[in-house]
């Protein structure tokens, strides 16, 4: 059967903002603690077990805004625990040619998705899931979990960023493939 036309849609990958005041407020373990016993459905959705955005994906505290070099690890090693509890939502590979990325996105629309580059080496997927009721302010600037999520990845060398492409598939999934940099001679990148 092929697959619906509306299955698989196109997300612009953009060039980095470069707010410097961008998630200043650090995300501690308590206050994200707190946050989350007092959230509802929505909060457990976007932050929850498994989730990109979970603070605790990495199987310890580990604040989203910083950047997490995710290809220094083996996706199997790294999230055993959540798979082997059937809770993993996220999976990251590298092939040759390329470095891939997945991971479900339970309640996240395409239009509140925003995916940038930043400083050539990392890639930052981020949005807004509540609106604020003053946007004199850049929400990301003050308490950012209570009206966003974000989580920043830094890519290895060989990543070509600017060659990313993404899509959100069956509103679910997002998927990125970010290509390997052609070595200075015009030949195919190495194996890995």
């Amino acid at each position: 059967m092929a697959p619906s036309p509306h299955s698989r849609q196109a997300v612009e990958v953009r060039p980095g903002d470069h707010s410097a005041r961008k998630w200043c407020m650090s995300l501690r373990e308590d206050v994200f603690s707190g946050f989350f016993a007092r959230g509802g459905e929505v909060v457990r959705a976007v932050f929850g077990e498994g989730s990109l955005f979970s603070p605790m994906l990495f199987g310890k505290f580990f604040d989203p805004a910083d950047a997490f070099p995710l290809w220094d690890f083996e996706s199997e090693v790294l999230l055993a625990g959540l798979r082997e509890a059937v809770k993993s939502k996220v999976d990251w590979a590298e092939t040759d040619a390329e470095y891939v990325f997945r991971a479900e996105l339970p309640g996240i629309v395409k239009n509140d998705l925003v995916i940038s580059l930043e400083n050539g080496r990392v890639i930052e997927i981020s949005g807004q899931w509540r609106g604020r009721e003053s946007n004199r302010k850049d929400w990301r600037t003050e308490h950012w979990w209570e009206y966003g999520y974000v989580r920043r990845l830094e890519l290895p060398e060989d990543a070509n960023l600017r060659k990313t492409v993404a899509h959100i598939e069956e509103d679910a999934f997002l998927e990125m493939r970010i290509p390997k940099k052609v070595s200075e001679d015009g030949s195919e990148p190495e194996d890995t």
